[in-house]
């Protein structure tokens, strides 16, 4: 047998094998970090494990997801409603703005309840920060619900700019997160696999609002744009919360200062990008508002 026989067995197994590699990786991975042993060799045959797999999952979705996606893709068009979301921006863009919102509620809701559940003055803070993303989010909701995108530009840079102060005020809270983490040793922590999914969900959700942020620029819409820039902020809120998580899952060999500063850092510049966006949305629907009112 020649060598690129080997190599294509070894890197397309059977969907069987895969399954079991699957499983299998999952469950030691699991035992190791339950019986915290991340240093025994029994560690170390799971990570090759778990490295080997990833890499046949990789190519395995490699040659399967292109020709799944075009025939979901293809099927999803034969549906009335399927073919008007592939089709319709402005009701793709509705959905997305509903979808959003509920995404958002229940993020306030999971808050609120551990907040009182655990009486967490940080679960708290969170709590608030998400249930006034919600709010801005209801706002370009109910816009989008009453009137049509680009129907009413005077009205549309009214909500968006309304939408923006909002975020700009409730930037404020993100220092006082920040501070809690640091000097109150509070933050997320995931337990075993769960820190791995969060941090797979937290990447995912971040890339999606960059693309999304400079996707819908061409609309040149400031409630499409401040949808937008609301993602953005709750992604980079996520990511700083997954860093809090990975700081007390595998922070063992960092002092507490290290720490401080990573954290510090990252918030610093999380605060820093939010309010920057905020600002802008501010600063363009109001230079807009007066020149559409001086040409009127």
């Amino acid at each position: 047998m020649s060598w690129s026989r080997i190599g294509k067995k070894i890197l397309y197994p059977p969907l069987w094998l895969i399954v079991i590699l699957i499983a299998v990786s999952a469950v030691s991975l699991f035992m190791v970090f339950e019986e915290a042993q991340e240093e025994s060799p029994a560690a170390y045959a799971s990570y090759v494990i778990s490295f080997y797999t990833l890499s046949v999952v990789c190519v395995f979705l490699g040659r399967v997801f292109p020709k799944r996606y075009r025939a979901v893709k293809q099927k999803i068009y034969e549906y009335p409603l399927g073919n008007r979301y592939m089709t319709d921006p402005e009701f793709r863009n509705h959905v997305s703005l509903y979808r959003s919102l509920v995404i958002n509620l229940l993020y306030a809701a999971v808050n609120i309840v551990s907040a009182l559940l655990y009486r967490s003055a940080w679960f708290g803070v969170l709590a608030g920060y998400y249930v006034m993303l919600a709010v801005m989010r209801f706002l370009l909701v109910r816009y989008i619900h009453k009137h049509k995108l680009g129907e009413k530009r005077l009205s549309e840079l009214r909500c968006a700019r309304v939408c923006a102060l909002i975020l700009t005020m409730i930037n404020l809270l993100l220092p006082g997160v920040v501070l809690m983490i640091l000097y109150q040793n509070q933050g997320f922590v995931y337990d075993g696999m769960l820190i791995y999914v969060m941090a797979m969900y937290t990447f995912y959700v971040t890339v999606c609002a960059i693309v999304d942020l400079v996707k819908y620029r061409k609309y040149r819409n400031p409630i499409l744009s401040m949808s937008k820039v609301i993602r953005m902020a709750a992604a980079l809120v996520s990511m700083l919360a997954l860093e809090t998580a990975m700081l007390s899952q595998f922070g063992d060999e960092m002092s507490q200062r290290q720490q401080r500063i990573m954290v510090a850092a990252t918030g610093a510049g999380v605060s820093l990008l939010v309010t920057v966006m905020a600002v802008y949305m501010v600063a363009h629907t109001t230079g807009e508002t007066r020149r559409i009112k001086n040409a009127g």
